[in-house]
């Protein structure tokens, strides 16, 4: 299995089939509306306008499984993301990312890159200490932990880094600049 094997439903409700994406890099990542982490928003879009043109494409996959922090509809979830941000970047169906109606794309992801930390700092410290108090084994498990999880995907298809929501964005932005 490659990540060309999988699909995600636009929010149209149409098949939209990794395959499509062959050749290109691919950041992969649930995002939410309502999230300390939201304004990656603009980070996301700064990235896509900066690396688009050279073969990025961002699968942008909403999750309400982390605190309800993605309440709306498809629709209003893509209105508050072009409006607040100015997002361009393909916006999928609300999904979820964990559990038994996991997307498989992400079972596939966390499969090829589990959970290795949030690092350090004031953000990682507080993600740690909420998430010891959800689930004492967290660290032990690939599950995605919070909005805003990002999988980079190179041009062959190989999911090449996870990056969980307290990793600098400009990290993401050499990763995936490394990649084209």
């Amino acid at each position: 299995m490659s990540v060309y094997d999988y699909s995600v439903r636009n929010t149209k409700g149409e098949d939209i089939s990794l395959a499509d994406y062959k050749g290109k890099v691919l950041l992969i990542v649930n995002t939410a509306t309502g999230c300390g982490f939201t304004p990656q928003y603009k980070d996301l879009e700064d990235i896509y306008e900066k690396f688009h043109d050279k073969g990025l494409e961002i699968i942008d996959v909403p999750c309400n499984q982390f605190a309800g922090q993605t309440p709306g509809t498809d629709e209003e979830i893509h209105e508050f993301c072009t409006l607040k941000y100015n997002t361009q970047f393909p916006q999928m169906k609300k999904s979820d990312v964990n559990g038994e109606n996991a997307l498989p794309l992400f079972t596939y992801l966390k499969s090829q890159k589990g959970f290795e930390g949030f690092g350090m700092g004031p953000m990682a410290l507080a993600m740690s200490a909420m998430l010891k108090k959800i689930d004492k084994d967290y660290k032990n498990n690939p599950d995605i932990k919070w909005n805003f999880t990002k999988f980079v995907v190179d041009r062959d298809g190989n999911v090449v880094k996870r990056f969980e929501p307290t990793a600098k964005m400009a990290d993401v932005a050499a990763c995936v600049e490394s990649l084209l």
